[in-house]
Formats: C-alpha cells, sequence, structure tokens
C-alpha cells in the first residue's frame, strides 16, 4: 500500500479537535462543579464521616436551593420513610407533586413513594386513593399487590376479591385467597346477627366454583369450605347435609380431620351413633394421627367402655407418639370422670397440674412462615398475613 504525503495534513488537525473536545469537557465538568451548593459537598463529607444525621441536613439544604433535583428529592423521601419519620417524607413526595413542570414519568414514581408512605404510617384511606391512581402505569402491579393488602387488612372482601381477580388478570397467575375471601365472607354471614342463611349459600357456591376452576386448589382450601359447608347444614338444622360435609372432609383433606373431630363427635351424638363414630375416627387415626383426634376417641372409648379400656389406647397411642399434650388431655378426660376415686382424682389432678405448665406453648398452632403462633387455627396468620400458613397440628406435633 503506497504512502500519501498529503495525508500528514490530517494528523495535526485531529489532534487538535481532541485538545479541543477535551478542553471543553474539562470546562464544562468545573462549571457544573461550581454550580453545585456548599451543601451538597458538605452532605458528602458527612457521610464519608459517618455522620447520617447531619447529611441529611445538608441534603435537606441542597434541595431547598434546587428544586429540580428530582433523584435527590426521591432519595431523601425513602430514607425518611425507612427511619420511620413518615411527615417528613409525605411531605418531600407532596413537594414534587406539587410541581406542575414535573415529567408524567416522575409524577408517577412520587405518586408510587407517597402511596407508600401513607400505607406505612396507617392512612389506608389515602394510600388506597394513591395506589388507585396508578392503574394503567408501570406501577399497576405493585399497586394492586397493595390495595390487596389493604382491603386484607380492613376485611373488606367484596374489594379484596375484585383486587385479587384484577392482579391475577395483570400477573397470568392462580391467586389461591381467592376462595378464602369467599369463605370470609360466608362466615360472616353465618355468625352475623340475624343468619343470612341465603348469602352465606351464595359465598360458598362461589368458593366451590373457585376450587372447581383452579387445577392446584389445595386441601386447606377444600378443608375450609367443607367446614363452612357444615357449618351452613347446622345452622339450618340439617344434620345429614352436616355430616357428609364433614366426611368429605376426612376423604379429601384428612390432615385437618382434628378440626372438625368435636363437631362430627356432637353430629354423631345427635343420633346416639357414639360406636360407629369411634370406629370411623380410629381408622382415621392409624392413617393420620393427631392430638385432636387422639382427645376425642379417648373421650368416646372413656365414655363408651370406661377407663381401663381408655387408657390401654392411650398408652398404644402414646407409645407410637409419645407427646406431653396427649398426657395431659387424657388426665383432663379421665379426671372428669365420676368414677375416679378421690385419691386417684387428687392424684390426677396435681399430675395434670404440674405437666399443663410445661404444655401451655405445645398446645398452639404455629406460622411456618413467620412462626407467629397463637392457640387458635387460623387460615391467614395474624402476624405475616400469610394464607394457609398454620399447619393443622400443634407445635409438638411439628417438633
Amino acid at each position: 500500500m503506497d504512502f500519501e504525503s498529503w495525508w500528514l495534513i490530517f494528523l495535526p488537525l485531529l489532534f487538535g479537535l481532541g485538545w479541543l473536545a477535551a478542553r471543553f469537557d474539562f470546562r464544562q465538568m468545573l462549571t457544573e462543579t461550581r454550580a453545585l451548593p456548599d451543601s451538597y459537598f458538605k452532605g458528602l463529607n458527612f457521610l464519608l464521616n459517618e455522620q447520617p444525621d447531619r447529611a441529611i441536613d445538608a441534603f435537606i439544604e441542597v434541595a431547598k436551593l434546587d428544586p429540580e433535583t428530582t433523584e435527590l428529592h426521591f432519595a431523601l423521601g425513602s430514607l425518611f420513610r425507612r427511619r420511620g419519620e413518615m411527615e417528613r417524607a409525605i411531605r418531600v413526595h407532596q413537594s414534587l407533586l406539587s410541581r406542575s413542570d414535573l415529567p408524567s414519568r416522575e409524577r408517577e414514581h412520587a405518586l408510587n413513594e407517597i402511596a407508600q408512605d401513607y400505607l406505612k404510617a396507617g392512612m389506608l384511606d389515602r394510600a388506597e386513593l394513591a395506589y388507585k391512581e396508578l392503574r394503567h402505569t408501570r406501577y399497576e402491579e405493585a399497586a394492586c399487590r397493595a390495595l390487596v393488602r389493604i382491603y386484607e387488612s380492613e376485611h373488606d372482601w367484596p374489594q379484596a376479591i375484585e383486587a385479587v381477580k384484577r392482579l391475577g388478570k395483570l400477573t397470568g397467575e392462580s391467586v389461591a385467597q381467592l376462595v378464602h375471601y369467599h369463605c370470609e365472607m360466608a362466615h360472616n354471614r353465618l355468625t352475623q346477627k340475624p343468619i343470612d342463611l341465603a348469602a352465606a349459600r351464595v359465598s360458598l357456591d362461589l368458593a366451590q366454583r373457585c376450587i372447581e376452576q383452579d387445577a392446584e386448589s389445595t386441601e386447606a382450601s377444600q378443608a375450609r369450605l367443607c367446614i363452612l359447608d357444615a357449618a351452613l347444614a347446622r345452622a339450618e338444622g340439617d344434620l345429614k347435609s352436616e355430616r357428609q360435609a364433614l366426611l368429605v372432609l376426612l376423604d379429601r383433606a384428612p390432615e385437618y380431620a382434628g378440626l372438625v373431630a368435636d363437631g362430627l363427635q356432637q353430629n354423631y351424638a345427635a343420633t346416639h351413633e357414639g360406636p360407629e363414630l369411634l370406629r370411623l375416627l380410629q381408622v382415621q387415626y392409624e392413617a393420620h394421627p393427631s392430638l385432636d383426634l387422639f382427645g376425642v376417641i379417648f373421650k368416646l372409648i372413656n365414655d363408651q367402655s370406661g377407663a381401663p379400656a381408655a387408657w390401654a389406647f392411650a398408652h398404644q397411642a402414646l407409645t407410637a407418639n409419645p407427646t406431653l399434650l396427649g398426657l395431659e388431655y387424657a388426665l383432663r378426660i379421665s379426671d372428669a370422670s365420676p368414677s375416679a376415686t378421690p385419691m386417684a382424682q387428687m392424684d390426677s389432678e396435681w399430675l395434670q397440674q404440674l405437666i399443663a405448665r410445661h404444655t401451655q406453648r405445645l398446645e398452639r398452632y404455629g406460622c411456618r412462615v413467620c412462626g407467629f403462633q397463637a392457640k387458635a387455627f387460623y387460615w391467614q396468620c395474624p402476624g405475616c398475613h400469610g394464607w394457609e400458613t398454620y399447619p393443622p397440628r400443634r407445635m409438638e406435633e411439628l417438633q
């Protein structure tokens, strides 16, 4: 390849252009640096010296001097929210929303931030309005999830149903708690005064439809539906339908049999069919032993065949599944038996009190997600608000 001498003309030109560009960028950088307020550098210095409170005060001064620094506003608002200073966080985000020249994308960001402020501050009505304004924005899915949490905390189940349906359309995923929302409405209508049996039946039919449409429906949702079906039949005085619903639970969700053991006992007692129930529960206990079933079976044997037969069952059951709670249940039931002698009753009371001191903690149910413990069984954890996080077994059975 031949070298052309006239190419040498371009070399000085290229160097000159590069020098000019470098000086322009350097001057621009100096100009921008000089334009920054001193408070900005003071804030950085406080951060480097691990003085966050003084750094925040310095950055607030920057935000006052230069309202155009939206990113700094967002950073300050998020920082205030994490520190629990909700009033200051709300004021920062309100100042952004009050600007008429704020671009739509940043306005959506500010609206999402202030909605989080309201939610954390417990101002649920304002949080709800802010999240509703985020429909058809890039924050719609997060806003919908937040609305679900708000409606759940307010027990506004009709609104929660609408919100969770919209969330399902956005994500394309099935929402398991939809069944529980309908069950909550049915439970409220069965416990209110006066009882609204027709409305409860409508809610249970909708819950059943949700289970049929969801191929991944859980045992917990089916168990709860059976329990409420039985409660509705009992309120209507239909013992046959109540028993059928409870037997369906034993078949479809056997792990939850302990939750309906007392209901089965009352149903069979009303028709004087105690021996039939005992045989049924003994078969169930062999396949799925639980403390609640143990207590009902022990009582049935004690009533039908006497204390020796009941303790023979207890010995066999506690040998296979040793628990202090099972022993405490048996002592409690046998202590109430009129056949016990005064001396035996005194010994039983002493032993029962001794064991009860150590079983109060073990008798609770526990959330498998957050560990929240309670004496009552919950379908939604009061701690983490998760659905179906409580196993239908006592804490001692899970250890």
